[in-house]
C-alpha cells in the first residue's frame, strides 16, 4: 500500500492496460497471428490514442474504462497489448507465449504500477494451454506482486478458471445478450479499481455448475439467464456488500474440462470472514437457482425446410418479412461465415426479396472485385469443400463492390470500426437472391454490413443473417422477436451440442447429459 502511495503522487495512480479477446471453438481451425493483426493488435501509446478519439476498432472496454477513469480522477494510462481476433479455433501456441512474453516484458518495464486492467474475453485458449485466460492473468500476478489490485473483466461466454479468480482481486462479466454493455462493464471495473486504490478490500467466492447452456439459451431480454441476470443486479443494488455478483454462461465450444455456467461473486468489507461470508451466500444462492431452472436451457429451433417456407410466403406476401438466423454458422463463435444450406435452399425454392450476408469467400469477393460491378459471371460459392462448407455454383451478376471498411451503428457495433475486407454484391439468376461477400471472416450483426452495399432492409421480405444472437441490438428496428427464425442446419456452432464429438467436456453435464447432477 505504500509502494502503491508513493507511485500515485499528483499526476494519479499508475494504471496498466492490457487483454486477450478470442473465443475459442475447439472445432475450428487454429487461431493465427495474421487473425489478430486484421481485427485488432494494439501495443503501448497507440492505445491510449485510439481509446481517447472519436472512433475505434478497439474492444469496447478500452475507451469505456478510459471515459471512466478519465472522468473520476487523475491517472496514469500505462497501455501494454490489445489482441482481440475473431472467434476461431484455439491460438497457435508460439503466438500465445509471444503475446504473454511481450506482456510481461511490458508490465516489468512499467514498474513500480498502482493498479492493472485486463479486458479479455475469457474464453480463449490455445493449442498447447488450455487455461490462457488463467495464465496470463496469474503472469500478471505474479510480475505486480500481491498487493496491486487487479481488476479483470471478461464476456459472458467466458470459461473461468479458479486459476483466474484466486488471482484477480475481482471479476466483472457482461450482464447483456447481444453484448452492448461493455463500457458499462469496463466503468463498473474502473470505480472498483478506484475503490481498491482508495482502501478498500475485497473477498470473492466463485462456483461452476455441471451447465453447458447453447449460446442461444442466453439471451438477457427474457428466459433463464436473463433472469439470473436480473437477480445479480437486484442483490448488488440491496445489498452494499456485494460489489460484483457475475453469471456467466460459458462457452462450449471450447470443449474444455473448465465449461459450464459459472458464478462469481466478490463481496467488500473490511472483515474478510463477514465479506467472504456475503460472497459464498450470494453465489450459492444464484447457482442453487440457475441449477433449478437447467432445463429451460434446451434450444428450439425450426427446421431448415420450415425456414425455407416460411420465407417463400414472405416473398408472396402472403407472411410479414422475417429474418433467418443460421446460428450453426456464426463467425462470432468460430463458424467459418460459409454454410451454403440455406443459400441453395432459398435460391432452389425461388424465394423472392431474399438478403443473404455475411457469406464468407475471399476468392469469390476477388473475382468480383476483378470482373467489376454489372459483370455476369458462373459464381462459385466454396471451390475449396470443407466438411460443412460443400461447393455451390450459381449465375450470378455483381451488383456493387465495397472495400468493406464501415463504422457501425447500432447494437454491438455502434460506433465502431469494422472490416468485411473487399466485398461483393451478388444477385442469384433466377431467384434475384442477394448475397453479401466478404474476405474477413465477420458475423453479420450490424445493419451497415448490408446498407453500404445499397441494401434497403426495410424493403426485403427476408433476411438471412449469419450470427447466433447479437443481430438481434443491431436488426431489432426491422424484425421483432416474433418473426426471428432460427434455423436447425450444420455448422461449427449449431445449439445442438449432441451433433459434436466432445472430447475434453467434462461429463455428465446438462443438457448433453439428462442424468448430469449438482450436489449445490
Amino acid at each position: 500500500m505504500e509502494q502503491r502511495e508513493a507511485t500515485a503522487g499528483a499526476t494519479g495512480p499508475r494504471i496498466a492496460i492490457l487483454g486477450l479477446h478470442l473465443e475459442a471453438n475447439a472445432f475450428a481451425p487454429p487461431t493465427r497471428l495474421t487473425d489478430f493483426e486484421r481485427q485488432c493488435l494494439v501495443r503501448g501509446g497507440a492505445m491510449t490514442a485510439l481509446a481517447r478519439g472519436a472512433t475505434s476498432h478497439l474492444p469496447a472496454e478500452i475507451p469505456g474504462f478510459y471515459r471512466r477513469m478519465d472522468a473520476t480522477g487523475p491517472w496514469q494510462p500505462v497501455p501494454v497489448l490489445i489482441a482481440a481476433a475473431p472467434p476461431g479455433g484455439p491460438i497457435e501456441q508460439a503466438v500465445f507465449l509471444g503475446f504473454l512474453d511481450e506482456m510481461r516484458r511490458g508490465l516489468a518495464a512499467a514498474l513500480p504500477l498502482d493498479g492493472v486492467y485486463i479486458a479479455s474475453h475469457g474464453a480463449s485458449s490455445a493449442t498447447g494451454e488450455e487455461d490462457s485466460d488463467g495464465r496470463l492473468v496469474a503472469m500478471v500476478r505474479q510480475v505486480v506482486g500481491p498487493a496491486v489490485p487487479i481488476i479483470c473483466s471478461h464476456d459472458l461466454h467466458c470459461n473461468v478458471s479458479e486459476r483466474l479468480v484466486q488471482a484477480v482481486d475481482a471479476l466483472v462479466v457482461y450482464r447483456t445478450n447481444p453484448h452492448v454493455d461493455m463500457a458499462a462493464r469496463a466503468a463498473e471495473s474502473a470505480d472498483l479499481l478506484r475503490e481498491m486504490l482508495a482502501g478498500g478490500r475485497m473477498a470473492r467466492a466463485f462456483l461452476r455448475l455441471p451447465l453447458v447452456p447453447p449460446s442461444v439459451t442466453l439471451l438477457t431480454a427474457s428466459g433463464p439467464y436473463a433472469e439470473r441476470i436480473a437477480e445479480a443486479e437486484a442483490l448488488m443494488r440491496e445489498d452494499p456488500r456485494i460489489a460484483n455478483a457475475s453469471v456467466a454462461g460459458g462457452f462450449v465450444f471450447s470443449d474444455l474440462p473448465k465449461c459450464g455456467m459459472t458464478v462469481t461473486v466478490t463481496a467488500r468489507g473490511g472483515d474478510a470472514a463477514l465479506a467472504q461470508r456475503a460472497a459464498d451466500e450470494a453465489a450459492a444462492r444464484l447457482a442453487r437457482h440457475a441449477w433449478a431452472e437447467r432445463h429451460r436451457h434446451v434450444p428450439h429451433l425450426t427446421p431448415l425446410a420450415e425456414a425455407v417456407a416460411m420465407a417463400v410466403a414472405a416473398g408472396r406476401g402472403e407472411a410479414p418479412p422475417v429474418l433467418l438466423a443460421d446460428v450453426a454458422d456464426n463467425p462470432g463463435g468460430g463458424g467459418r461465415g460459409n454454410t451454403a444450406w440455406l443459400l441453395e435452399a432459398l435460391h432452389r425454392a425461388g424465394a423472392r426479396g431474399v438478403v443473404l450476408g455475411v457469406f464468407v469467400d475471399p476468392a469469390l469477393a476477388e473475382e468480383a472485385h476483378a470482373l467489376g460491378e454489372g459483370a455476369g459471371f458462373e459464381a462459385v460459392f466454396n471451390r475449396a469443400e470443407s466438411e460443412f462448407s460443400r461447393r455451390f455454383a450459381a449465375t450470378a451478376r455483381v451488383l456493387a463492390l465495397r472495400d468493406g471498411e464501415g463504422v457501425g451503428r447500432r447494437g454491438t457495433m455502434a460506433g465502431r470500426r469494422f472490416s468485411l475486407g473487399p466485398s461483393a454484391l451478388l444477385e442469384l439468376a433466377g431467384s434475384g437472391l442477394r448475397v453479401v461477400i466478404g474476405s474477413l471472416r465477420r458475423q453479420l450483426h450490424e445493419p451497415a454490413m448490408l446498407e453500404m452495399h445499397g441494401i434497403a432492409i426495410g424493403q426485403a421480405r427476408c433476411v438471412v443473417v449469419k450470427s447466433r444472437g447479437h443481430f438481434r441490438a443491431g436488426f431489432d428496428e426491422f424484425f421483432p422477436d416474433d418473426r426471428i427464425i432460427e434455423v436447425d442446419a450444420p455448422g461449427l456452432t449449431s445449439p445442438v451440442l449432441a451433433n459434436f464429438a466432445w472430447k475434453r467436456l467434462k461429463r455428465p453435464v446438462f443438457p448433453l447429459d439428462a442424468e448430469a447432477a449438482w450436489e449445490g
